[in-house]
């Protein structure tokens, strides 16, 4: 028989009470023990929802075994209980920019689900044989007791790694890790996977008055490759697995391929700058975008091409196998995927590890879990829309902080670069702050000469041409004239423009910055 009330009451108490056994033993029965392993998460700063944690280990034929350990929560969530009911309308996680609303209760997703280190966590790993060139001899899949020896942020993962004179277990680990993990990432290149780009930022908060004191953007290192690599491998995996056994009501995600219309912006922007996109497959837009380069042309150049690529992408979804026969992920280049490393956080992987351990005969089957028409598919369409409306609340987040960052700061002066050219205005995104935010040119105040021109696209202001791509200053500024209203303003300030000099109160435009994003593909 499936949880009850009671259940979550006694796993608290198994689990917290000071001095207990941290995995009863009849809970350990049917589990492998991984607990001797060098397993380590890696996870941005300050991350308690520790969902998955890797371990690399050589084994005596010269090959390596590697590990992928994703929280088990599906031992503490049965389904049919109250815990299911509310995790499945949720669907996710909300990430706040200073909060996260979580679709599991606390205890679960900073607790007793999170693969913290230096206590025992029930796992559902992926474990692989690998040869040195990274190819897969044997994949399995195992219900197991870990006990993680380190958790990490990114930076200290790499500064481990850089450290030549350390040489423990963790440390050797993560170098075989990474190794490892460079071989898949070129490998998946050349099987026309797309590396795009988006403006992340990060919020440094005051711990007393939780404003927002600093604005940086994501830097990314190794490590995070490195952990990107081996989830996405693992998801693949998976998905392959629970499509052979359930071909007709697996829960997959695919990322449909854009119509040729949507990279009209793309080719046109890149014409301007004599720079050659193709974009009849992904391979052939991931190589073009590999060449894009303008000899004078600011590093960024490149980077801004990709988040333009970014725009003209189609938005991955949930689907369930027996109803859509395209399975195809096409930023990833891969013939199938599913979500299996992040059930602290998506009710989708939570009936991913289902499906798993009905695979693996970890688990019995349930008639709902088979039930493509009535309970996959309704399912698929509100996870779809509780994904999209997380991502419209984190963006309104950033904007918020965004608004009080700036709100303190004052006027301030920085690079930005045109990144679309509009018939009255440009949108100017600035690398520093992530922020994107609109200048225009048309207000009742200004009498100025502007002409468009669509097939550049090129905006003639008194005539200074600003084209796509193009490095400005912008003074950014909050407007606080409305109270209900606030709003950033941009004000061109190079190049020069004669007869541009608007007042602080014209309405500038307001910003659409992006959010920091958990992993998610």
């Amino acid at each position: 028989m499936y949880g009850s009330p009671c259940v979550l009451f006694v796993v608290r108490q198994r689990f917290v009470e000071p001095g207990a056994v941290c995995v009863p033993y009849k809970d350990q029965a049917g589990r492998e023990d991984l607990r001797a392993l060098s397993i380590c998460s890696v996870d941005p700063p300050g991350c308690t929802d520790i969902d998955d944690a890797l371990h690399c280990k050589p084994l005596d034929n010269g090959n390596t075994e590697v590990g992928v350990h994703i929280a088990d929560v599906g031992y503490f969530i049965r389904p049919g209980n109250a815990l299911d009911e509310e995790a499945s309308l949720r669907g996710t996680t909300v990430y706040l920019c200073e909060k996260r609303i979580d679709m599991v209760p606390e205890l679960l997703s900073s607790n007793l689900c999170s693969l913290r280190s230096n206590v025992d966590r029930l796992a559902f790993s992926c474990i692989w044989e690998m040869t040195p060139k990274a190819e897969i001899v044997s994949t399995r899949f195992t219900k197991s007791i870990i006990n993680s020896k380190a958790s990490l942020t990114y930076a200290e993962a790499q500064l481990m790694m850089d450290d030549a004179g350390r040489k423990e277990p963790v440390t050797s680990s993560l170098r075989g890790l990474n190794s490892l993990a460079k071989i898949v990432k070129q490998r998946r290149i050349q099987n026309e996977a797309l590396t795009l780009a988006s403006p992340e930022v990060r919020f440094h908060m005051d711990s007393e008055t939780h404003d927002p004191i600093d604005l940086q953007t994501k830097e990314l290192k190794e490590t995070n490759s490195m952990v990107e690599e081996f989830m996405l491998l693992a998801n693949i995996s998976v998905a392959e697995r629970i499509v052979d056994e359930f071909p007709e009501c697996a829960l997959l995600r695919r990322h449909p391929a854009p119509p040729p219309s949507n990279y009209d912006i793309l080719v046109k922007a890149t014409k301007s700058k004599n720079i050659e996109i193709q974009v009849d497959s992904a391979k052939a837009l991931a190589e073009s975008l590999d060449r894009a380069a303008v000899p004078g042309a600011p590093p960024y150049l490149n980077t801004l091409l990709r988040i333009l690529a970014t725009r003209c992408m189609m938005q991955a979804i949930y689907f369930c196998s027996g109803m859509e026969p395209d399975t195809h992920h096409y930023g990833l280049a891969t013939a199938i995927y599913t979500h299996f490393t992040s059930p602290i956080r998506r009710y989708s992987d939570v009936i991913v590890h289902r499906l798993l351990a009905v695979c693996v005969g970890a688990d019995p089957t349930y008639p709902a879990l088979t039930d493509k028409q009535k309970q996959q598919q309704q399912l698929c369409n509100n996870l779809n829309y509780r994904h999209k409306m997380a991502q419209y609340a984190q963006r309104s987040s950033v904007a918020f902080h965004t608004q009080l960052f700036f709100k303190s700061k004052g006027v301030v002066g920085e690079e930005g670069f045109v990144l679309f050219v509009r018939k009255n205005a440009v949108v100017v995104l600035i690398p520093k702050y992530g922020l994107e935010g609109t200048v225009f040119f048309d207000s009742e105040d200004l009498k100025l000469n502007v002409t468009f021109d669509e097939e550049g696209p090129t905006l003639c202001v008194e005539g200074i041409a600003l084209n796509m791509f193009d490095c400005l200053c912008v003074r950014v500024s909050l407007d606080s004239s409305n109270l209900q209203h606030q709003r950033i303003r941009m004000h061109l300030v190079r190049p020069e423009i004669p007869g541009y000099n608007p007042p602080e109160s014209t309405p500038w435009g307001s910003p659409s910055p992006r959010p920091k994003k958990p992993r998610q593909h």
